[in-house]
């Protein structure tokens, strides 16, 4: 029992170091999701809670690196620009501070880490060729490529939840639409509000064309693939690598170069050992998170059913 509870409290430090770069205590971010005047953009009982309450987001996360890095202008950005070889937990704890400030925090608190993201994004800039051999500009804040991004983040946590996940609260709809806020927030015009405007958004990027396979893309899906991971990690993280890709289109694992990596020639066994891998993640990190907590805090004290 001894063995057990250590080889526990070992895991669940290197989850938190992982996803927050920190562990033991929450990061310094998290507790200010308690601070604030208004309700923010979403509530508990809403699908965007329900969705990203869920370890499924994992997989999801996994999914929609794998999706981003086809267009070659979002891939240039994060290739060029970011620190994602040299710190990519570094990288990994700035997304999901701001997927759950939007999710968590009051109105304020979203708009001043999304404020923070523009801003880093206004040095990101260059040129990139697309599938078609066309050189284009490209600008991280560009509406183009934040569309790009929103579209896959909402079709990657809409598929991971679907299968791994449990029912959301007005179904997939009204996830794509609640999320459509963060959208708005990051500057995407007119995001999709249904889960068939985003697959048909993903067709018409197909059929341009700008989507583009080359050996910038297999570098960094073999990044994704093996990150520096604790040695704790990496057996698990291989199952929900291997979840993310069975998720994905045929078309677009062809695009990646990877074939549907499986522990078996059906998808069904990953999907299965994936699950075995998140209910151990929930067991270690426990049910609602300390952003959710703190975001309950909030409400509490704004007189909010939480």
């Amino acid at each position: 029992m001894g063995f057990m509870r250590n080889y526990l409290a070992e895991y669940r430090h290197e989850l938190q170091r992982t996803f927050t770069g920190t562990s033991g205590t929450p990061p310094e971010w998290v507790p200010r999701l308690a601070e604030g005047n208004d309700a923010g953009y979403h509530l508990p009982g809403s699908a965007v809670w329900a969705v990203h309450g869920h370890v499924a987001t994992i997989v999801a996360g996994i999914r929609v690196l794998l999706m981003q890095a086809l267009h070659p202008g979002a891939l240039a950005g994060v290739y060029e620009h970011s620190g994602f070889q040299k710190d990519p937990l570094g990288r990994l704890a700035n997304t999901v501070r701001w997927i759950f400030t939007v999710t968590y925090g009051s109105t304020e608190a979203a708009e001043a880490a999304t404020a923070r993201v523009r801003k880093i994004h206004e040095r990101v800039r260059g040129t990139y060729v697309d599938g078609n051999g066309v050189t284009r500009e490209y600008a991280a804040n560009d509406p183009e490529l934040l569309r790009w991004v929103h579209v896959t983040y909402a079709d990657s946590f809409i598929t991971a939840n679907r299968i791994w996940g449990r029912p959301i609260p007005g179904g997939p709809d009204a996830y794509v639409r609640e999320w459509a806020a963060a959208g708005r927030l990051m500057g995407v015009e007119n995001p999709p509000l249904t889960e068939v405007q985003v697959h048909q958004e993903l067709e018409q990027w197909y059929a341009s064309g700008i989507l583009r396979a080359d050996e910038r893309l297999a570098e960094t899906v073999s990044f994704i693939r093996y990150p520096p991971l604790s040695p704790l990690l990496k057996p698990g993280y291989s199952i929900l690598f291997a979840a993310a890709v069975a998720s994905l289109e045929p078309r677009y694992r062809e695009m990646l170069g990877i074939r549907r990596a499986g522990l078996g020639p059906l998808p069904l066994p990953v999907i299965t050992a994936a699950r075995a891998v998140l209910g151990m993640v929930r067991f270690a990190l426990g049910s609602h998170g300390p952003s959710e907590q703190a975001a309950r805090r909030r409400l509490q004290r704004l007189g909010y059913a939480a």
